[in-house]
């Protein structure tokens, strides 16, 4: 028999236990617990998410299965339906959520030297929410629509390796824009938002923090130009057709946004479609502009594949913290297979990865090994029909 460990537990290693239990500690997340802690919790909750379970019951089934390896598994106690259940009801979904931001850090750091599509050294994010539809009935406190209930994710993105680095759970009918008020912003960054996010006074904020904003601008804006910067002919050939520098036109969007704001008119030869974008950006290319704004659709494809390939559209509780939790999990589980394809240095697309891990956690074998061993098995395997969002 193998002396190595499970690959269930290898998948964990980036997790270091002190730090799970300070976020733990700060919610009181074990208190007056006896049993099934919230590191039990945790692990069978990440575990649905990497196998693909389908209800609590089919995780206490798959789990008992392997009593006699909990142990070995990182479990200190048997695992029950009802007793998941209630911890995900009382238990404070902040210790997950504070357990994901310090696994986005540590993931940030590992491609943080990816190569970019442009030559930029900032950090470039692109903000945009997706929404995830609810039983009514269900769900009633989710509120969207008189005959839907739903919630919205909104997120925050590092396109430098897909890292959500901000993410706001809110009931569905809280509009987009909202999200600007709690978003976190880093000096000298570049901000990519679709025109949903047009409010001029929430923009205004990452002006004087010296931050830069790139959005979409909505039909007919009431815009004063001021001057308009030369287009050289390799521009024009990316599709830039004008370049302006002005102000608001109306009183109360100049007091809003008292400052310059630059203009970038663009032709998509693909939609066949203008497009104008605005920014308080006054030093880069028109072009490079325009392109960091096609980047937004990164974000797009990452809410397409974690709700492919993640269990965040059926829950398996029905209270605010159960949902919220089960999201965190899932954003925590996400985090850390990107962390050990990077730091293992695994071949293959992430969703391969998740094909493998889901089939292989009771393995004893190293998890490089079994991973690399896989894909030469099998060296001109494609997932053709699955979205590749790595594919390294």
């Amino acid at each position: 028999m193998s002396n190595s460990r499970y690959v269930f537990t290898q998948l964990f290693d980036p997790i270091h236990r002190q730090t799970f239990q300070r976020c733990v500690e700060r919610y009181r997340g074990n208190y007056k617990v006896r049993s099934f802690s919230c590191w039990d919790q945790f692990l069978a909750m990440a575990f649905a998410q990497l196998t693909y379970r389908e209800s609590l019951r089919d995780i206490e089934a798959c789990l008992r299965s392997q009593d006699e390896s909990l142990y070995h598994l990182g479990f200190r106690s048997r695992i029950s339906r009802s007793t998941l259940a209630d911890a995900n009801e009382q238990r404070d979904w902040r210790i997950f959520s504070d357990l994901a931001a310090k696994l986005a850090s540590t993931a940030r750091k590992l491609y943080a030297d990816d190569p970019f599509e442009l030559d930029l050294e900032e950090t470039v994010y692109a903000l945009d929410a997706t929404t995830i539809d609810l039983c009514l009935t269900l769900f009633p406190w989710a509120t969207f629509r008189r005959t839907k209930a739903a919630v919205k994710l909104h997120t925050l993105l590092d396109l430098r390796g897909n890292i959500p680095t901000f993410i706001g759970i809110t009931e569905g009918k809280v509009h987009d824009v909202n999200a600007l008020d709690d978003l976190p912003i880093e000096p000298g960054a570049y901000y990519v938002m679709d025109r949903g996010y047009l409010d001029f006074a929430r923009l205004f904020v990452f002006e004087l923090s010296s931050a830069f904003f790139v959005i979409r601008a909505k039909k007919n804006p009431d815009y004063v130009r001021n001057s308009s910067n030369q287009i050289d002919d390799s521009e024009v050939n990316k599709g830039v057709r004008s370049d302006h520098i002005g102000r608001l036109g109306s009183t109360a969007s100049l007091e809003a946004y008292p400052e310059l704001l630059r203009r970038v008119r663009y032709y998509d030869e693909g939609t066949k479609r203008f497009y104008v974008y605005l920014t308080n950006n006054m030093h880069l290319p028109p072009g490079v502009i325009a392109k960091l704004y096609k980047m937004r659709w990164q974000i797009e494809l990452f809410f397409k594949w974690i709700k492919q390939h993640l269990r965040i559209k059926a829950f398996f509780g029905t209270s605010p913290n159960a949902v919220k939790s089960q999201i965190w999990i899932a954003i925590c589980a996400y985090l850390l297979v990107a962390i050990q394809k990077k730091h293992l240095n695994i071949p293959g697309t992430l969703h391969r990865f998740l094909q493998i891990l889901s089939v292989s956690p009771f393995e004893q074998v190293p998890l490089d090994q079994l991973l690399k061993e896989s894909d030469h098995g099998n060296p001109s395997y494609q997932d053709s029909n699955q979205l590749t969002l790595w594919d390294l």
